[in-house]
């Protein structure tokens, strides 16, 4: 296992964090896994989140998702912070001694309200958590991968980063930016083998579309499934499985790639 490929995950506490998590361990990855980890939603009372109460995953989440993999590190880190993912990198080289991977998988949903009654704290928000912290772990982790023997990136985006949503403008545009962003990083990477890519799921049953669901003023997810060719949710284990091969050695002529996990979302 000394030898073995390493990656730094984020929002790896639950959800499709958690699903990549167990993906790349079964891969055979060590891992570094990182979330905000905190019972207080984005640092703030309920009654001042954007999301109104809607729950960030806590350490014992975080905690128990490493505890599942064979060579995992739990680090709690926030993905506004630049400092915080500088430390989970270095963390990653320090007791590892290489940093092969990142995956960019930490994300908040807030809206309701058409884009132009949308306060300034939720555009905020969404678009730190969503889009700043895919460019904070590109410039934390790429120093690392970039020396990398099969170097990659990958970030999830969603069905939004590719439409519009209605209610959801400020998430559709941070999840479009994340599409730009990482084509623009593929693009740097020209004459390297190292690959940027994006996953862009569709409606997966998480904690994060049943906040959706709240937002639409749905009682249950289950109506999302109507939105798909395949009338279903996703498991978050399917993205998952997108996510690890595209960080696999069989993915190596694939960058710059958008790549739908989505069961057929029709919006």
């Amino acid at each position: 296992m000394d030898d073995a490929p390493v990656a730094l995950v984020t929002g790896a506490g639950r959800g499709l964090g958690a699903a990549v998590a167990a993906a790349l361990d079964a891969a055979g990855f060590r891992l570094v896994l990182t979330d905000i980890a905190t019972d207080i939603a984005l640092d703030k009372p309920a009654d001042h989140h954007p999301a109104d109460g809607y729950p960030n995953s806590t350490k014992a989440d975080l905690d128990a998702v490493a505890a599942g993999c064979q060579q995992a590190i739990a680090i709690r880190a926030d993905v506004r912070e630049q400092g915080e993912l500088d430390a989970a990198a270095a963390l990653a080289l320090r007791e590892f001694g290489r940093l092969d991977v990142a995956v960019a998988v930490a994300g908040v949903i807030a809206g309701g309200r058409p884009l132009w009654e949308t306060d300034d704290e939720t555009w905020r928000t969404v678009n730190a958590v969503a889009l700043d912290g895919v460019f904070h772990l590109v410039r934390a982790a790429l120093p690392a991968i970039r020396n990398a023997p099969a170097g990659r990136f990958v970030a999830v985006s969603s069905a939004a980063g590719t439409r519009g949503l209605y209610g959801l403008a400020a998430y559709c545009a941070a999840k479009h930016g994340v599409v730009g962003l990482v084509r623009g990083l593929a693009a740097d990477l020209v004459g390297t083998r190292v690959t940027a890519n994006v996953v862009c799921p569709g409606s997966m049953d998480t904690t994060m579309l049943a906040e959706t669901a709240r937002i639409y003023g749905l009682a249950g997810v289950e109506s999302f499934a109507d939105h798909a060719l395949q009338r279903r949710l996703l498991d978050p284990a399917e993205v998952a499985a997108a996510v690890a091969w595209l960080c696999s050695p069989a993915a190596g002529a694939v960058t710059g790639t958008v790549l739908p996990v989505d069961a057929g979302f029709q919006g």
